[in-house]
C-alpha cells in the first residue's frame, strides 16, 4: 500500500480542511492509499522563534491575528515571515530529511505555502525518485514565493489564473493539473433533502424572508458586529446566519444583542452546508475556501477589499467580480447599499445563475490527479518518452 504524506498547519482553518475532505474523499473511492496528516508547526516547533521568545507559537498568533481582525500591515509582516524562512531554511531542510527517513513516504502532497521550497529540496535529498505535489488551496499565487517555487515538482492548480502563473515560471504542461475549483468537504455534494423555509422556522427564523449568512473563517471576526449593526439600523427587511467558528467572544456578544431584525448564531459547526442551503446570499471576508461553498451552493457573494485584507486573498475579490457572483467593497461600512442592489430581483438572478455556470468538483478530480502521477512515476524512461503527451490537463 503507497504511503502518502499529506502536508497541513493550522494557521488559518483552509489548510487543514482541505486535506482533510481530499483523505476522506480518497477514503471513499476505496484507494489503496495509507494517508498521513503531518502537522508542519509541530515538525519544526524547535525553530519557530516567535514560540521560543513568547511560547507563542506562529500559527497561533496569526490566528489571534484574524480573530481580532488586526491585519492591517499583513503584507509588511508577510515579507517579515518570508525573511525569517529563508533564514532558517537549512535547519528546516535537515529537521524534514530526518522525518523523512524515518517516515519512508511513497509521494509528499503539501496543502501550503511559504515552505515548498524546503519541503521539496528535503523530498528530493533522501527519496529523488518519488514525487512531490503541491495543491494550491489559494485561487491565485501571491506574492512571489508564496505557492510556485521554480522546481521540478507536480502542481495542481484551482484557476485559470494559477495555472497561468505556473506556467510563467517555467513549469512543464504536463507537471501542472488544471482543477475545477477548490477543495471543499464531500458534504458539500450530499443532496440536501430539508425544506429551507421549514428549516428556517425551526431556527426561530420567518420561513420566507430574504436570508444572508456571514462566515469569516474558523477563527470569526468582530467586524461581524459591525455589520449586523448597520443591517439592524437599515430599512432592509432580510433575517442573518452568523457562523463563528471558534470565536466564542463574537457568538456571546451576538447572541447578547437585541435586534430588530431576526438572527441565528452559531459558534464552530461542520454543518456549513446546511446553513448555508437555508440561505440566500453570502457576506464574509474573501477566504478561497469560504468564497468557493457560498458558490458552490449557488449563493451571490459581498466580500471586501482594502488595506486590512490579506495579501493572499485580494486577488480573491477580482475573481468574484470578474466572475460576476457578487460584489466587492472597499468596506463593510458600505454594506447597507451592497445588499439593497444585490436583492434588486434581476441582479439577485444573474448572480445566482453565474455561480452555477462552473461547477466545481475538485474533490473527485484530485484522486484521478495522483493516481495519474503514481502511474508515470512507476514507468520506465523509456516509456515516459514514448507516451504520447496530454492534449489538456
Amino acid at each position: 500500500m503507497k504511503r502518502i504524506e499529506f502536508v497541513f498547519f493550522d494557521a488559518g482553518g483552509g489548510h487543514r480542511s482541505a486535506a482533510t475532505a481530499l483523505s476522506l474523499a480518497i477514503q471513499n473511492k476505496g484507494l489503496p492509499w495509507q494517508i498521513h496528516m503531518m502537522n508542519l508547526q509541530e515538525i519544526l516547533d524547535s525553530l519557530d522563534i516567535l514560540r521560543k521568545s513568547t511560547g507563542i507559537r506562529i500559527q497561533d498568533f496569526y490566528n489571534w491575528m484574524l480573530k481580532s481582525g488586526w491585519t492591517l500591515g499583513s503584507t509588511q509582516l508577510m515579507r517579515v515571515l518570508q525573511s525569517v524562512i529563508r533564514l532558517y531554511h537549512r535547519p528546516t531542510v535537515r529537521r524534514l530529511e530526518a522525518y523523512w527517513r524515518d517516515a519512508s513516504p511513497d509521494m509528499v502532497v503539501s496543502f501550503i505555502p511559504h515552505f515548498n521550497r524546503a519541503l521539496y529540496e528535503s523530498y528530493r535529498n533522501v527519496f529523488p525518485d518519488r514525487p512531490f505535489i503541491t495543491i494550491l488551496t489559494d485561487i491565485a499565487d501571491y506574492p512571489p514565493h508564496f505557492w510556485i517555487e521554480r522546481q521540478e515538482q507536480y502542481l495542481i492548480c484551482g484557476s485559470g489564473r494559477a495555472l497561468a502563473q505556473a506556467r510563467a515560471l517555467g513549469h512543464s504542461a504536463d507537471r501542472i493539473f488544471h482543477a475545477s475549483g477548490m477543495i471543499l468537504h464531500p458534504r458539500f455534494y450530499v443532496p440536501q433533502t430539508t425544506v429551507p423555509a421549514s428549516e428556517r422556522m425551526r431556527l426561530g427564523l420567518l420561513p420566507d424572508l430574504p436570508t444572508g449568512i456571514l462566515l469569516f473563517g474558523g477563527q470569526g471576526n468582530r467586524v461581524m458586529l459591525e455589520i449586523a449593526e448597520r443591517l439592524d439600523h437599515s430599512r432592509l427587511n432580510l433575517q442573518l446566519i452568523f457562523l463563528c467558528g471558534k470565536n466564542q467572544h463574537l457568538t456571546n456578544a451576538l447572541r447578547r444583542r437585541n435586534s430588530r431584525i431576526r438572527t441565528y448564531v452559531e459558534g464552530f459547526t461542520t454543518e456549513i452546508p446546511y446553513y448555508m442551503h437555508l440561505s440566500d446570499f453570502f457576506i464574509g471576508k474573501p477566504g478561497p475556501g469560504s468564497v468557493s461553498e457560498a458558490l458552490a451552493k449557488e449563493l451571490p457573494v459581498i466580500t471586501v477589499c482594502n488595506a486590512w485584507t490579506l495579501p493572499q486573498e485580494r486577488y480573491n475579490t477580482r475573481w468574484v467580480v470578474k466572475r460576476n457572483v457578487g460584489l466587492s467593497l472597499k468596506s463593510f461600512r458600505e454594506i447597507v447599499p451592497a445588499v439593497e442592489r444585490l436583492l434588486v430581483p434581476a441582479t439577485f438572478a444573474t448572480y445566482r445563475q453565474n455561480a452555477a455556470l462552473h461547477p466545481n468538483r475538485a474533490i473527485f478530480e484530485i484522486p484521478g490527479f495522483i493516481e495519474e502521477i503514481f502511474q508515470r512515476e512507476s514507468r520506465t524512461p523509456e516509456s515516459v518518452l514514448a507516451a504520447p503527451a496530454r492534449a489538456e490537463i
